[in-house]
């Protein structure tokens, strides 16, 4: 049996850091806003006759191979999240794992969190588990914070499973995802999506401002405070189209953030900001936790040829900013394609 499964990776618009438990109960009205794009964590998943189970990264080029599933729980494995979902998923033949992404590894585009879902579709499948979405993100979730052994957010799961556009609702009774009714036209016309070409540390780079905020910093709390009300300003303004207000709060949302921790922007990140407002940049923001990866621009329309050039002649790699409008696809050698799309 063959199973193929994808997802998309995700651009955060608005209020990431705050979705990691319990940071947003301190912050009434807590969202994020973020958007799936089309570029894809892909994972492979396929029986074997003689009971191995092989774990392959293309990413990485990095292959392993253990006789059996004890072996694999018995031993160390280079490929720590393939090893614990497999281990989760506990297959009863052999089994080969391939994976491979599309974006780049620290690119702050929610890689692992993307390639933990695809890795969850197609092991369910190959597997015969029957998970509803809710209780594959719950699995994602805590198998990848005993991967990186640091707390993980919530909103990074949401664009993989489902696609689109969403507001993910921070709330005391639970986390709930709004899917956004926007026009992907509009937006697509209107980002640059970049890879600075330095990976970042999420891991690092959240836990230094959870803890500070834990810790009772009171500027990371009032930031917070910020950001948080931002994020909701950013929902209404997207919802309605108020594209000027769009830029305004992306704009403060990345000010609010800087603030938090020193090294969530770099020298290069500054400097291509500010070089690209003569070819059309209206504001930017890091993508993720910042530190490196992504940075996402809003231009202005017709202007998104000549801000993409500028970056490369800076040092950026373009990644293409296309809506994904569905979220975890699987596919079997045996059955047809399942999509998460509501």
């Amino acid at each position: 049996m063959r199973v193929q499964a994808r997802a998309p990776a995700i651009v955060d618009l608005a209020c990431g850091t705050v979705d990691i438990w319990p940071l947003y109960l301190f912050h009434p009205g807590a969202q994020t806003v973020n958007i799936a794009i089309r570029s894809y964590a892909t994972c492979v998943a396929e029986t074997r006759p003689d009971g191995k189970v092989v774990l392959v990264s293309k990413d990485q080029g990095c292959q392993e191979a253990f006789a059996s599933l004890a072996e694999l729980a018995a031993g160390h494995s280079q490929l720590p999240l393939l090893r614990e979902l497999v281990l989760f998923f506990e297959p009863h033949r052999g089994v080969t794992i391939t994976t491979r992404s599309e974006v780049p590894a620290g690119a702050g585009l929610a890689g692992s969190s993307t390639l933990n879902i695809a890795l969850c579709g197609a092991l369910a499948r190959i597997t015969g588990k029957r998970l509803t979405r809710a209780q594959m993100l719950e699995v994602a979730k805590n198998v990848e914070a005993i991967v990186i052994r640091v707390p993980t957010g919530w909103q990074d799961y949401f664009p993989a499973l489902y696609g689109g556009a969403n507001a993910v609702h921070l709330e005391r009774d639970g986390v709930k995802r709004e899917k956004l009714p926007l026009s992907f036209s509009e937006i697509e016309k209107r980002f640059v999506l970049c890879y600075t070409g330095a990976p970042r540390n999420s891991a690092i780079n959240n836990w230094q401002v959870m803890k500070a905020h834990i810790d009772g910093d009171e500027k990371v709390r009032r930031n917070f405070d910020q950001i948080t009300s931002i994020a909701g300003q950013m929902r209404e303004a997207l919802l309605s189209g108020d594209w000027d207000d769009v830029a305004e709060l992306l704009a403060l949302e990345w000010d609010n953030r800087k603030r938090n921790f020193k090294g969530i922007s770099t020298p290069k990140i500054d400097s291509m900001i500010e070089q690209t407002r003569k070819q059309g940049t209206l504001a930017a923001k890091v993508c993720g936790a910042g530190g490196g990866g992504c940075v996402i621009f809003m231009v202005k329309p017709g202007t998104r040829p000549n801000v993409e050039q500028a970056l490369r002649r800076l040092g950026g790699q373009i990644i293409p900013f296309v809506v994904s409008r569905v979220g975890l696809e699987v596919t079997s050698d045996q059955r047809h394609t399942i999509r998460a799309t509501d």
